[in-house]
């Protein structure tokens, strides 16, 4: 299990997960949300600050709280509990940009001994799938829980 993280609140349906991002713009309120998409059992993962006045979330705001490695592996440990309840769940993720993309690639390579305990990575490149590999520019992430 990832350790380094926040303090995660969840929803009863455990699809919507909320946290505090602490660091010197203040706190910062962070939601990881697990939508099904038009495939049964495959889920998007968003991700971003919530939006005060909508309680959306909001993915290309830019915080700068220095706590990247940690809100992170906070999203990362977000998998453990959705995929406790939904155990056959295929999850997609992908960041807003290319930057974001990249920041994600880092944190599962920064995360991945741990995670590959758990579940199996794959990285799209080319229009193909294919298992993580550390070094490699992905256009997007799934993974699943091993069974």
């Amino acid at each position: 299990m990832i350790q380094n993280r926040y303090h995660v609140e969840f929803d009863t349906d455990l699809e919507s997960f909320e946290f505090i991002s602490k660091g010197p713009m203040g706190p910062i309120s962070k939601v990881v949300r697990y939508s099904e998409t038009n495939l049964k059992g495959v889920f998007n993962l968003g991700f971003g600050d919530k939006n005060k006045e909508t309680g959306k979330v909001d993915d290309l705001r830019i915080t700068n709280n220095g706590d990247s490695q940690k809100v992170l592996a906070t999203v990362a440990a977000t998998l453990y509990t959705f995929t406790n309840n939904y155990a056959d769940a295929i999850i997609v993720a992908t960041g807003s940009t290319q930057a974001r993309t990249r920041l994600c690639r880092m944190g599962i390579t920064t995360n991945l001994e741990a995670i590959e305990k758990d579940f199996i990575f794959y990285g799209l490149t080319n229009t193909e799938w294919e298992p993580f590999r550390k070094g490699i520019k992905y256009e997007a992430f799934c993974v699943r829980k091993k069974a």
